[in-house]
Parts: C-alpha cells; sequence; structure tokens
C-alpha cells in the first residue's frame, strides 16, 4: 500500500448553470477554518476568456463528517489592481492558498495575480475571511544572481508558524513555483535536449524576516533556497507547491503536484498529466525533506479528472485536518479536477515514517 494514499470523497463544486462567472469553470480552491469553525472553501471562478475571480464558499458536511457540497457566498477577491488586469481586457485573481498565520494573528492569501507582466505571486490579509485587504505583490531579494521579482510564479502557500531561517531568524515561511523561461511543461516536452536545472524545475522556500516588520505590510522575503526538485517518472518533468504546509506528528505535510508527460504526447501536441504526490520537511528545519512519496498519492482516474478543459488533472491546493470531528489523524485534501471541477479526498497520517525517505 502507498504511504499517505488519498481515498476520495467525491466531487464538492462544479460550475453552476446559468452563472456566468464559472462559465469556464472552478477549481483550485484554498480552504480553511474560519474563527466560527466553520470551513470555508475559496475556489477560483473562471469566466469568458479566462477571466478569474476568487470565490468563497462555506463547506457543507453530512451526518459521517464527510464534506458533500458547497454553499456559495460571494466573492472574496476580483481583478481591480493593475498587476491583476491585462491590457486586452483580460485579468486573474487564482488559485488561491489560505492560512491562519498564529504569529501574525490574521488570515493570509497567496494567489496568483495574473497581470499585464505575467502571473505573479500576490498577498491579501483579513482577519475574518469575508473582507480583504491587498498587501501587493510579493518581492524578493535576488538569488544567486537570479531576480525572482522579474519571473512568472505561481502556487505560493505560507507555513502558518514562524519558522528559523537558515540563519536562525525567526520567519514567515512561504513554498513557491518560479516559472523560469522555457521551464513550462510545454516547453520542456518540445525541447528535451535541453538539460533539467536544478533551479528552474523546483519547488522553492523562502523566509521573510518576521522581526523586521510584524504589520507583514512591505513582505519583502530575503533568503531563498530550492528546497526539491523532480526525482521520480512521475513528476520527471516538473513539480509545484500544492496545499499549505500542516504541521503533524511527523513533521511539516506538504502535498504537492509532480508532472509527467503521457504516451502518444508530441512536441506538438503535448499529453501532459498531473498528479499528486507528498513530502515531509523537517519541523524545525523545514529547508530538510526527510520523507518523500517514490508514487503518486492521487492520480487522474475518474472521468471529471481525465476530461476537462486541460485533461488529466489533479491539482491540490486545499488541506483540512479534521479536528472538528476528534479525528486529528486525517486530512481531508481538496483538489483542481482537470481544471473544471473541485473534488476531495482524505488519508490518514501514520504513526511513523515509511522507511522509504528523501
Amino acid at each position: 500500500m502507498i504511504p499517505f494514499q488519498l481515498q476520495r470523497i467525491g466531487t464538492i463544486m462544479e460550475p453552476e448553470q446559468g452563472n456566468e462567472l464559472e462559465t469556464e469553470g472552478v477549481l483550485n480552491p484554498a480552504v480553511t477554518r474560519g474563527p466560527d469553525g466553520e470551513l470555508y472553501l475559496f475556489p477560483r471562478l473562471v469566466a469568458k476568456n479566462n477571466y478569474s475571480r476568487i470565490g468563497i464558499a462555506r463547506v457543507k458536511f453530512n451526518k459521517a463528517g464527510d464534506p458533500i457540497g458547497v454553499e456559495r457566498l460571494g466573492i472574496a477577491l476580483e481583478p481591480e489592481e493593475a498587476y491583476e488586469k491585462r491590457p486586452n481586457g483580460g485579468g486573474g485573481c487564482e488559485d488561491a492558498r489560505v492560512t491562519f498565520v498564529d504569529p501574525l494573528k490574521e488570515y493570509i492569501m497567496t494567489y496568483t495575480a495574473f497581470g499585464p507582466n505575467g502571473p505573479r505571486i500576490a498577498v491579501a490579509r483579513s482577519k475574518d475571511l469575508f473582507k480583504w485587504e491587498r498587501l501587493g505583490l510579493v518581492h524578493y531579494t535576488c538569488y544567486k544572481g537570479i531576480d525572482f521579482n522579474g519571473i512568472n510564479n505561481k502556487d505560493a502557500s505560507v507555513f502558518p508558524l514562524t519558522i528559523r531561517s537558515p540563519k536562525g531568524h525567526p520567519s514567515i515561511g512561504m513554498l513557491h513555483r518560479p516559472l523560469f523561461p522555457g521551464s513550462s511543461p510545454e516547453e520542456t516536452v518540445k525541447h528535451k535536449e535541453r538539460q533539467m536545472d536544478s533551479h528552474k524545475e523546483s519547488i522553492w522556500i523562502s523566509y521573510y524576516n518576521f522581526g523586521e516588520d510584524t504589520n507583514f505590510q512591505y513582505a519583502k522575503f530575503t533568503s531563498n533556497h530550492r528546497l526539491a526538485m523532480p526525482i521520480e517518472a512521475w513528476e520527471n518533468i516538473k513539480i509545484g507547491a500544492g496545499a499549505p504546509p500542516l504541521l503533524t506528528k511527523l513533521g511539516w505535510l506538504v502535498v504537492y503536484h509532480g508532472v509527467h508527460e503521457l504516451e502518444g504526447s508530441t512536441p506538438d501536441q503535448p499529453k501532459l498529466c498531473y498528479d499528486a504526490g507528498v513530502m515531509i520537511l523537517s519541523e524545525l528545519d523545514p529547508q530538510k525533506v526527510i520523507y518523500r512519496s517514490a508514487k503518486p498519492i492521487l492520480i487522474p482516474e475518474l472521468p471529471e479528472e481525465t476530461i476537462g478543459t486541460i485533461a488529466n488533472v489533479v491539482f491540490p491546493t486545499g488541506i483540512d485536518r479534521r479536528d472538528d470531528i476528534g479525528q486529528p489523524n486525517r486530512i481531508d485534501v481538496y483538489y483542481g479536477m482537470a481544471d473544471d471541477r473541485i473534488g476531495v479526498a482524505k488519508m490518514e497520517i501514520p504513526d511513523t515514517l515509511p522507511e522509504t525517505s528523501a
């Protein structure tokens, strides 16, 4: 049996018939517990011409405690700022991750702002999940000559607790997935002769010195390090951050995605598959990966996952530990299905790490 294997619960959200905001899909949601203990979902709502907003919905559960659907509550963010709008009238607030950051005593939303320069990581904050204050685009210091500020970036999420940077500073940590020129999965398929660059296909961890600005108003991540690069066949084209890190008895649990090429793929017509895997990071030194799944823990199998806006995609973005029903070892993972719908699956955290580790 594959450790940390995800077991599907079902589809909990799909485009609402007649809703113009969801014409092209609902996908890739953030989830978090609100001050009222309810579970809130922040899906990407895609309107005509790939115009994206971040919605807010309340998750509904059955008597057994399994999520079965959502109650739509409105819009959390929609393109308003220049960095969220494109010159052709398009724009996007996309693929949110939401974490209650304990040292800040507020919710932090990281999301993809798709503006005139391409996708970038933006940040907003809230006390109640309903009123959000934009903090702008994330800024970084250079890493060995690499300027992350001028590079496309997606799939960022922050740690809920203060972590130590490599220099020992108490910091807000962030995982993210830079998209260096030439390193997108589609471009990689076209240029297979290119040598893999360990910087370009990887998940990165960056640190914001918490002691410098407790307001997190002008966040600048001053320390950047490569966390993990593709290793296994199922993720050999690219890996990216998924759901926000969750502290467990084993360490920081990170459910991430990996991309590989399917049979019949060609440079002109690439066929890609997005699977989900898991990493465990050291609690005291999150830059250290202490376990990594050799095989995916969830692969596209259902029609809702293999047929859609983008075929063959399971894309984990939200995570919920089920303390609410007295099952702290149960983890529910919310994920995008073929860039069209939203599904949820569950796993049990084992008592010890499997023997196979990073």
